[in-house]
C-alpha cells in the first residue's frame, strides 16, 4: 500500500503548516538549492535558512571548523549575504522552488532585529526563527538569550514588528533553560527550537621531538555527542512552557527523532548530520512514515499522543 505522507505526518503550527516534522538547522543547509544534488528539498517539512544579519558578514579569519568525537566545533561567524542580497537573490528562488522555509535572524543590538523583523513582514515571510545566541551590545555583549529580562525584552519588540510565525532558538549555555522559555512564551512566540550549540573548545597539539605547537578553536559543539543535553533541554522546556517546540542536537536516525518528540518535540530539525550524509532529511520521512504505517498508528500526531503517555 501506498502511504500518504502529506496525510500521514502533517503538522498544523496554526500559523506555520509542515508536511511533515523533518527540518532542517540553520548554517547546515545553506539557502536554497545547495543540497538539490542529493535529495528534494520540497519535500522536506522545511528548511531553515543561513543566518542572516542586516548587514553582510565575512565571518571569521582562520580555522573555522574543529571535527571531534561525534561532533564538530564551528567558529564560522555568521559569515552571510545579509538581508538585503536575501530578500533580492534567494528569496525569489525559495519561492519559485516552492521550498517552505523558515528565515533565520541574528544581530547585535535590539534595533538589528526590530528592523530584521519589519523586513520579514514586508516580504511575507511566514516565519522566523530568532537566534538569541548573539552578544548584546548594549548590555556588555552578553547574548541575549542567557538573561530572561533582556530576552523578553528582544522577543517583545519583535513581536511588534514581525506579525508571522516566530520562533525563538534557545541557548543550552545556561543553569535554567525554564526561566529563559517562559520569558519567551510571556514576549509573544509563538514556538522554541532548542538547542542551539554548545559551548566547545578544540585543541590541535603537534610535536616536533621536544618542540610544540598548538592551536585553539573555540566556538559551537554540535553533533550527535550533544543529543543527551538536547534531550534533557527539550523535556525542561516542555514541562515549563504550554509552546510547540522543535528539537534539535545529534540528530542522525529515526530512533533519535522518536526519542525527541517522546520528550516533548513537535518536530526536530537535522543539523551536523547534513554534512555527512546529505541525504538524511528525506530518508527520515520515509522511514518515519514506514515506521508509524507498520506499527499500525494512525499517523504523526497519534504516535506523538502515544509516545508522551
Amino acid at each position: 500500500m501506498e502511504i500518504d505522507l502529506k496525510s500521514t505526518l502533517a503538522v498544523d503550527f496554526g500559523k506555520f503548516k509542515l508536511q511533515n516534522p523533518i527540518m532542517t538547522a540553520s548554517g547546515t543547509f545553506g539557502y536554497v538549492d545547495e543540497f538539490d544534488a542529493f535529495l528534494d528539498v520540497q519535500n522536506l517539512g522545511a528548511i531553515v535558512t543561513k543566518g542572516i544579519t542586516l548587514e553582510e558578514r565575512p565571518g571569521n579569519e582562520g580555522k573555522r571548523i574543529f571535527e571531534c568525537e561525534a561532533g564538530m566545533i564551528n567558529r564560522i561567524g555568521l559569515e552571510n549575504v545579509g538581508i538585503q542580497r536575501f530578500v533580492k537573490e534567494k528569496l525569489p528562488k525559495l519561492r519559485e522552488k516552492g521550498i517552505n522555509f523558515v528565515l533565520n535572524i541574528a544581530g547585535s543590538s535590539i534595533e538589528d532585529y526590530v528592523e530584521l523583523g519589519k523586513i520579514s513582514k514586508a516580504n511575507n515571510i511566514k516565519a522566523v526563527e530568532v537566534n538569541v545566541s548573539c552578544p548584546n551590545v548594549k548590555s556588555g555583549c552578553l547574548e541575549f538569550g542567557t538573561d530572561e529580562k533582556c530576552l523578553y525584552e528582544l522577543i517583545s519588540r519583535i513581536r511588534e514588528a514581525y506579525d508571522g510565525f516566530l520562533i525563538v532558538k534557545l541557548t543550552p549555555n545556561v543553569t535554567e533553560i525554564e526561566k529563559l522559555a517562559l520569558a519567551v512564551q510571556n514576549a509573544g512566540a509563538d514556538c522554541i527550537s532548542a538547542i542551539n550549540t554548545l559551548k566547545g573548545l578544540g585543541v590541535e597539539l603537534n610535536f616536533n621531538g621536544t618542540k610544540i605547537s598548538k592551536s585553539f578553536v573555540q566556538g559551537g559543539l554540535s553533533g550527535k555527542c550533544v543529543k543527551p543535553v538536547a534531550l534533557s533541554m527539550v523535556k525542561r522546556i516542555k514541562e515549563a512552557v504550554n509552546l510547540p517546540i522543535i528539537g534539535l542536537g545529534g540528530i542522525s536516525c529515526l530512533q533519535d527523532v522518536l526519542e525527541f518528540v517522546a520528550v516533548g518535540a513537535d518536530a526536530v530539525q537535522i543539523g551536523t548530520e547534513n554534512f555527512t550524509t546529505p541525504d538524511i532529511s528525506e530518508r527520515l520521512i520515509l522511514e518515519l512514515a514506514e515506521f508509524i504505517e507498520k506499527q499500525g498508528f494512525k499517523d504523526f500526531n497519534n504516535l506523538k499522543e502515544e509516545l508522551r503517555k
